[in-house]
């Protein structure tokens, strides 16, 4: 067995049983002390007659056992179940969004691309029983959301678009439209594509690739985005300056809506149809007149267990002891009564009248009927109860009822997470608020939407206020300043959100200029600490300057010293040499002397020696067969070797190959 609400079980239980008995614990002796004090003692025990104490518990556990039925019941108590086949009936529609850098145009406020996201989430309101998925293309696509029933999925993904979701710059609508035919599968419902884009196509081939998903079953819708007058097209650097986006030549560009396009590409499936994007009814309309006549298959999707409600058994069990409080009465019988009268001697005269008797049981129908509205009223009490703490002042204690509420349920109502919100606001609990205010942005009421944006952005003020980090409270401001605009965007009129803009605004500037004044203290007293130390500096240099120069005074006085010893040294040294020259100089005749005798004496045994040859005469024969090389030369056959190895270490070099150079592709457009 199981309960459908097992958090009323597990809180109205214990609470209602316990409170019960305690009350009627406390009614019991209240009772019996008010009748002691305004009955006197000799009459009580006449009055009291025929009263069954026991029959008066009795009944009183009854009305205990009921409201424990009661709740049973609300808890709805399960057992048995069989397996049911879960269908719906529906399209598959594929939404597609132009990122590029063409959709920052303003000729449609705020801009391009932040209407076509709005036009994407009324369209996931229109589409109640319908997958959605998402693509997001600019230079190429990609597939950002599959095809899915979940809501809070699509919108996140189309909130986290933006002109920087595709690195690659351009707008190609062929492959967007290959992209999403990719993402539907085989044997899905009916195909949608609905394309939001300014139809500024930089490739060609989307015009093929519609008639080709056309043929394959598809049908494309294209919502134009923009003005056929065209937009000059600014983009704001990381400092927040605003520039013009210029092509490879210095030109400004500026943007137009091709119409022309984007009628072509939805004439080219068989329901296709084209509409432009202006008013606050037209994707009503696109749906009404273009998704909605188109058939819907059914499909089934899962089985899931169904099981059987029981909760008649204890709401049939509660009735039975509330009639049985009413039937038994507190009195015992006349007969009783009358042996009772005999037995003590007390003279009651006559029975009770029947009047009496009707209204004690009129008066107990109407407690069961109270007991019977009032536990409905318990099980929604907290709601209620949140509510009156909040307007009596008592936020925590709203924000505490709040908490349960939503743990006790799974999916949780956006408006509770609203009203969370504002309890911890006022509590001052500013995290606390502002993840609840976060959390309600998932409601599909725009109005609600805003005002969580409006208090969101109050939240993120009071977070920036309380942090001593400038950078920190500069950010939040800064968060702060986009919600107070998206309040605006969806709720021009709302006169607070712009007031609170340029309230915060004015703060942030103001810390801008703060902090530029401090940097400029910092920056002066690094300055003047900067220019003590180069005081110091130069202090340390002149004295060391000084100790330099006596040094070198020292050095001088030093060195001129060792030159005088030098120039002494030198001086010695000259005599010294000049006595070893002289000596060298004697020494030296008297060798060249005994060289010319050497000399003459080799002369002459020369010239008796070449004598002696004549007479011999020319007898001798030259030695060897060829003329003998001088050391270091190569004969001619080591010549010939050496150029025969040179050769066959010859190599062709490599033919350039004779092809077209690869043709570059043109500039690329970036927007």
């Amino acid at each position: 067995m199981s309960f459908a609400s097992p958090a009323i079980l597990y809180l109205l239980l214990p609470v209602a049983a316990l409170g019960l008995i305690a009350f009627f614990v406390w009614s019991w002796r209240k009772h019996q002390v008010l009748m002691t004090e305004f009955i006197q003692t000799r009459l009580l025990s006449s009055l009291t007659v025929g009263i069954s104490p026991a029959r008066q518990k009795f009944k009183l556990a009854c009305i205990l056992l009921s409201v424990i039925c009661l709740i049973l019941a609300l808890a709805r108590p399960q057992w048995g179940f069989e397996w049911e086949e879960v269908k719906q009936k529906g399209l598959d529609i594929v939404v597609a969004i132009d990122v590029s850098k063409s959709m920052l145009a303003e000729d449609i406020a705020p801009n391009r691309l932040a209407r076509a996201k709005l036009a994407a989430l009324d369209l996931m309101q229109q589409a109640k029983s319908d997958r959605l998925g998402l693509v997001a293309f600019a230079g190429a696509a990609f597939l950002q959301c599959p095809l899915t029933i979940d809501d809070s999925a699509f919108r996140q993904s189309v909130d986290a678009l933006d002109v920087n979701t595709i690195p690659e710059g351009g707008t190609a609508l062929a492959e967007a439209i290959e992209t999403a035919q990719a993402a539907f599968k085989e044997g899905d419902n009916y195909r949608v594509l609905v394309i939001f884009t300014d139809g500024e196509d930089h490739d060609s081939g989307a015009v093929e690739a519609a008639k080709k998903s056309g043929e394959a079953g598809m049908q494309i819708f294209t919502i134009g985005i923009g003005s056929p007058d065209g937009e000059i097209l600014r983009i704001k650097d990381g400092k927040g300056r605003s520039d013009y986006i210029k092509d490879d030549q210095g030109n400004v560009v500026k943007s137009r809506l091709d119409e022309g396009l984007l009628r072509d590409i939805a004439q080219a499936t068989p329901h296709g149809r084209y509409l432009r994007l202006q008013g606050p009814q037209a994707i009503d309309v696109l749906y009404r007149d273009g998704l909605a006549p188109l058939p819907k298959s059914e499909s089934g999707e899962k089985l899931v267990r169904r099981y059987h409600e029981r909760y008649h058994w204890p709401l049939a069990l509660a009735m039975l002891f509330l009639a049985l409080e009413m039937l038994v009465p507190e009195r015992k019988s006349q007969r009783v009564r009358a042996l009772q009268r005999v037995e003590s001697g007390n003279g009651f005269s006559g029975p009770d009248k029947p009047a009496r008797k009707r209204k004690s049981v009129l008066a107990h129908a109407r407690t069961a009927v109270a007991l019977l509205l009032l536990i409905p009223a318990i099980a929604s009490a907290s709601s209620s109860t949140a509510l009156r703490e909040y307007n009596a002042g008592k936020y925590d204690q709203a924000l505490k009822e709040y908490e349960k509420l939503l743990v006790n349920n799974k999916k949780a109502d956006p408006r509770l997470h609203f009203n969370a919100g504002a309890a911890a606001y006022q509590n001052k609990s500013f995290d606390e608020a502002f993840k609840q205010f976060n959390e309600s942005l998932n409601s599909p009421d725009l109005q609600l939407v805003g005002k969580a944006y409006y208090n969101r952005g109050n939240t993120l003020y009071q977070l920036g206020a309380t942090n001593p980090d400038i950078e920190e409270r500069k950010k939040k401001w800064e968060d702060a300043l986009k919600d107070f605009d998206s309040t605006t965007q969806l709720n021009h009129q709302d006169l607070d959100a712009k007031n609170n803009y340029e309230f915060v605004k004015q703060q942030l500037e103001e810390l801008k200029k703060q902090q530029q004044q401090q940097n400029q203290q910092q920056q002066n007293k690094d300055d003047n600490q900067n220019q003590d130390q180069q005081q110091k500096q130069s202090q340390n240099q002149n004295q060391d300057k000084d100790k330099d120069q006596q040094q070198k005074d020292q050095q001088t006085k030093n060195q001129q010293q060792q030159k005088d010893q030098q120039d002494q040294k030198n001086q010695q040294a000259k005599d010294d040499k000049k006595d070893q020259q002289q000596k060298q100089d004697q020494a030296s005749a008297n060798e060249k002397q005994k060289d010319q005798k050497q000399k003459a004496d080799q002369q002459q045994q020369q010239q008796q020696a070449k004598a002696s040859k004549d007479k011999q005469g020319q007898t001798g024969e030259n030695e060897g067969q060829g003329q003998p090389y001088a050391l270091g030369q190569m004969t001619p056959q080591q010549a010939q070797q050496l150029l025969d190895s040179q050769k066959n270490e010859e190599m062709l070099l490599p033919v350039r190959p004779d092809g077209k150079p690869r043709q570059s592709r043109g500039p690329v457009k970036d927007w």
